[in-house]
């Protein structure tokens, strides 16, 4: 065994936990010699692809995407650039290797493609001429870009970046002798946002927007000052100004959710303010015609949940008006029409992902539906899309046996241009998501969920059934590719999931059920939605189990301390004490302001009475605790609190840290893999469906 495999398998679970597993999978055997397929295994992460980012050419006839694929030598994610012909579906490499490449973008006249790479060292800007395949790196900055923006002409390329800010230390050590071998000086914190998840500690400084010419040259920076430019910057058709949005307040920090559309003026850097309102006023995008500008946002009610609208306006800031009224849902990247009298944008409704044209006078029509597909962990939302001068649109596609693909809507019809996974997958046996909906039993919502059966699934056998609860908590689960769903429908289990109360895509009325009131009767609905399946007649009630992560782990914490009848269950990355939480975590500005309605120091009760840790003198059941080390939005520090309280009570219970994970646990492979064994290993530890009734039994147990 090298190297390599020796630490992924110390990683992923111990020589006993492997041993208690291991029963589970004689089951899955049978079912491969009757159907022909394997089960999925975590393993096979290391095996998957996706699509992200498709960007079209502006004719249309080419789509340059993001290939994913997972290293197994390097533990590594690795992103790199094809090419697909719209027409005949050929796709071919643009950039292919152990390097990864990102942010690919179209010049106007689709001659060009520029994207960010750190191939030969820094990360940088470099331009592609496609005709010839020259490539030309066209900056040499000290930070890395992001925000790619082609002007009209195509002559520049705006981007932001992050400028440092210097900042004199308190105090200096003495020079030490030469050839001394010192500790790092004293690290001084002064910024109220000092850390952030997945980026660790913070430098001093501010995203700042420049301009580079896109045939190299000295990059000019046009935005200055203590304040955050964030986004793409949208440029007037005539490339003599960029829209941008931020916060230029002096408390800009305390305003998390606050920000205006600006004007930049490309001569001399003057910035004209052009919205006013209290709320978000982001992602701006220019009509054609340069008449109009489109922006997402809202007026901040400090809600914990706040639907982004579609708005309209002049240039100039007047005439502002909502025309995603009809739809009460959060929209997401709009882009205009080519003749200005619509803009494309995708929403979530009900857990699916939908691509839909809005018109002016708020008409919404859908296009195409199930984008998403890039969370290879769990069935979230998301996906993108990019749309042709002759409103041609790629779009990231999935379903619940695949992770994303390309597709293509053209003519009114919907075609799928890549198959990246079938070289895997299609020699798997994996399993569907079933929908199903139930009354809530606090107070008959409807409530709206999905079951996955293990492979083999027989109705007249009794099976054991893991509930998995998403994190947010405003988010959503939907028919969507899940890897870890499917690993542990692999296992034998049969999985349910569900978007209780507080869930996005069902509108703001059902999100804010949770207002300062979580967790709270999303207990109830998800123990109605378990009821549901139970009712079905196939799952073992004697086996049940529950995990979640983040806000699902909140609730995975919650729900032990409200009932004794699960076997087991996972606590993953979750916030145990509010308090302790709102203080350490990453954004402590909005989490104090937009979750709980006072300081925890004005309203300590408040945050008692929804921390878990309130309930664990109720808990029973076996629990494991699993956070990533690096973990900044629920830090370790919550995890340990939990697990040690349940030391001192004698509950069963095992504390899994995952080295330099963060809260997504999603930079190294091996970090999910090990997140999905360790919680079957765990699971199978007190399944009590064996035959001898003596541990972990086989997947399909007891009739």
């Amino acid at each position: 065994m090298t190297a390599m495999r020796a630490a992924l398998a110390a990683l992923l679970l111990s020589a006993s936990a492997v041993a208690t597993l291991a029963p589970s999978l004689a089951p899955a055997q049978a079912a491969e010699a009757a159907t022909g397929l394997q089960p999925y295994s975590p393993r096979d992460l290391f095996d998957l692809e996706y699509a992200d980012d498709p960007q079209i050419s502006p004719d249309g006839r080419h789509v340059v995407y993001a290939r994913v694929s997972m290293d197994i030598m390097t533990d590594r994610i690795r992103r790199n650039l094809w090419i697909i012909d719209t027409a005949t579906g050929e796709q071919r490499p643009v950039f292919s290797g152990t390097a990864s490449y990102s942010s690919a973008r179209w010049s106007p006249d689709g001659k060009r493609l520029a994207f960010v790479s750190s191939f030969d060292g820094a990360t940088q800007i470099y331009v592609r001429w496609m005709d010839t395949g020259q490539l030309a790196r066209v900056t040499n900055l000290p930070q890395s870009p992001s925000n790619l923006s082609w002007s009209p002409d195509g002559k520049w390329l705006a981007f932001t970046m992050f400028v440092p800010e210097d900042k004199t230390p308190l105090a200096s050590l003495p020079t030490p002798p030469k050839g001394a071998k010192w500790g790092d000086a004293p690290r001084l914190v002064d910024d109220v946002v000092y850390r952030a998840d997945g980026a660790g500690f913070l430098e001093s400084g501010f995203s700042q927007v420049f301009l580079a010419p896109a045939d190299g040259g000295s990059p000019r920076q046009l935005t200055t000052g203590r304040y955050d430019h964030s986004g793409t910057p949208s440029w007037a058709p005539d490339g003599q100004s960029l829209f941008i949005s931020a916060n230029r307040s002096d408390d800009a920090v305390y305003q998390p959710a606050n920000s205006e559309v600006y004007e930049v003026a490309l001569a001399d850097g003057s910035i004209r303010q052009l919205t006013t309102r209290n709320g978000p006023d982001e992602r701006p995008v220019v009509s054609p015609d340069g008449k109009r500008i489109a922006i997402l946002g809202f007026d901040d009610r400090k809600l914990g949940y706040q639907i982004a609208r579609l708005e309209v306006m002049d240039r100039d800031g007047g005439n502002r008006r909502v025309i995603s009224a009809n739809l009460d849902r959060d929209v997401e990247n709009p882009v205009w029409r080519a003749d200005g009298k619509a803009l494309f944008v995708q929403y979530d409704d009900k857990g699916t992902t939908r691509l839909a044209e809005i018109s002016l006078d708020g008409q919404v029509r859908n296009l195409a539906a199930n984008l998403g597909g890039t969370d290879i962990g769990r069935p979230y939302g998301g996906g993108s899309f990019s749309v042709s001068k002759n409103g041609k649109v790629a779009f990231l596609t999935t379903t619940p046996k695949r992770p994303a693909d390309v597709s293509l809507y053209s003519g009114g019809k919907a075609r799928q241009l890549t198959a990246l996974n079938e070289d895997v997958l299609a020699y798997r046996d994996l399993a569907d998501a079933e929908e199903i909906w139930t009354k809530s039993s606090a107070d008959g919502q409807d409530i709206h969920a999905w079951l996955m059966k293990p492979p083999g699934f027989d109705p007249a056998r009794k099976y054991p059934l893991i509930l998995e609860i998403h994190g947010g908590p405003f988010a959503n689960y939907g028919p969507r590719w899940s890897a870890e769903m499917q690993a542990y429908a692999a296992a034998g289990y049969v999985v349910v999931y569900a978007n209780p109360r507080g869930s996005t895509s069902y509108g703001a009325d059902f999100g804010n059920l949770i207002h300062h009131n979580y967790p709270s009767q999303d207990y109830d609905d998800l123990m109605s939605v378990l009821d549901a399946v139970i009712a079905k007649g196939y799952v073992d009630e004697k086996n049940l189990f529950v995990t979640g992560g983040s806000g699902g782990g909140v609730l995975t914490a919650w729900i032990v301390g409200k009932t004794d009848r699960f076997r087991a269950a996972v606590v993953a990355k979750p916030v145990i004490n509010w308090t302790s939480f709102a203080l350490t975590a990453d954004n402590a500005p909005f989490f104090t302001q937009y979750w709980f309605p006072a300081m925890p120091w004005e309203a300590q009760e408040h945050y008692w009475k929804r921390s878990p840790l309130s309930l664990v003198g109720n808990v029973k059941t076996p629990t494991m605790l699993l956070t990533g080390e690096a973990d900044y939005r629920t830090p370790m520090s919550e995890t340990e609190q939990y697990y040690q309280a349940l030391k001192l009570r004698r509950v069963d219970t095992a504390m899994v840290r995952i080295p330099e994970a963060s809260h997504g646990m999603a930079s190294r492979p091996t970090q999910l893999i090990g997140k999905n064994l360790n919680i079957l290993a765990w699971f199978a530890k007190y399944r009590t469906d064996a035959p001898n009734g003596d541990g972990a039994g086989p997947v399909a147990g007891v009739k």
